[in-house]
């Protein structure tokens, strides 16, 4: 298991007002979070003060990572990816530009993002949990989740951790929101609508090990 920085390239590329937004007066942090936690219109395309504000498909802005990943692990036609946590499948999109022929799957617990994914690749999503996989044992040579598992309470972190260790035979790759300071974890606080995992470097290192996860990962910021 390795440290990997894979989403700095997109995650440093956003400026970020942390006092507007958790004191906005139309949609203050609560209200912001009790929304986006539907994981509908309002949580993708939406008001920007409640998440996204729109999430639509950007030449290249994904295939920056596309690229890195298969670069970092190898990744060749004909093998069988798995993006968990997959929303409207941009980036397993741009997978398919940067290498014919792959094999890739989404799961993701939005109906709206699915329904609303790029069209290429919709047939390859399907609605379902982290928790619960339903794949077979070592079924991909590749499981990645981007900025998703930080989303779930404890004892489904637990889950979907072992879920994707379980169903992966090869490389797999997270990224999670993670905090090193008081003034980053203030930031996060103030930002995200949707964390329920809250933790540090070391934390995040105890549950890799904890549920048995192997594979590498990556922690973004709020600086």
């Amino acid at each position: 298991m390795a440290y990997i920085d894979l989403m700095s390239v997109i995650h440093k590329s956003t400026t970020r007002d942390y006092l507007a937004r958790v004191n906005d007066p139309d949609y203050p942090k609560a209200k912001a979070a009790l929304l986006a936690k539907q994981w509908g219109f309002d949580y993708w395309d939406g008001d920007r003060k409640i998440c996204y504000g729109g999430y639509r498909y950007m030449e290249g802005r994904w295939e920056k990572v596309a690229r890195a990943m298969v670069e970092q692990y190898g990744i060749k036609p004909g093998d069988r990816i798995l993006d968990v946590g997959c929303g409207k499948g941009f980036l397993l999109y741009d997978f398919t530009k940067v290498v014919p022929d792959l094999e890739i799957h989404g799961i993701d617990i939005s109906e709206y993002a699915i329904a609303n994914a790029k069209e290429e690749v919709r047939d390859r999503l399907q609605l379902g949990n982290a928790t619960s996989l339903p794949f077979p044992d070592g079924h991909f040579d590749f499981v990645f989740s981007i900025t998703t598992l930080h989303n779930l309470h404890c004892y489904d972190l637990d889950k979907a951790l072992r879920e994707i260790e379980r169903v992966g035979k090869k490389d797999k790759y997270i990224c999670v929101e993670s905090y090193r300071t008081e003034e980053e974890k203030a930031n996060l606080l103030y930002w995200q609508v949707t964390c329920e995992a809250f933790n540090t470097p070391e934390e995040w290192d105890w549950w890799f090990k904890h549920t048995g996860y192997t594979g590498d990962h990556s922690l973004i910021y709020f600086e």
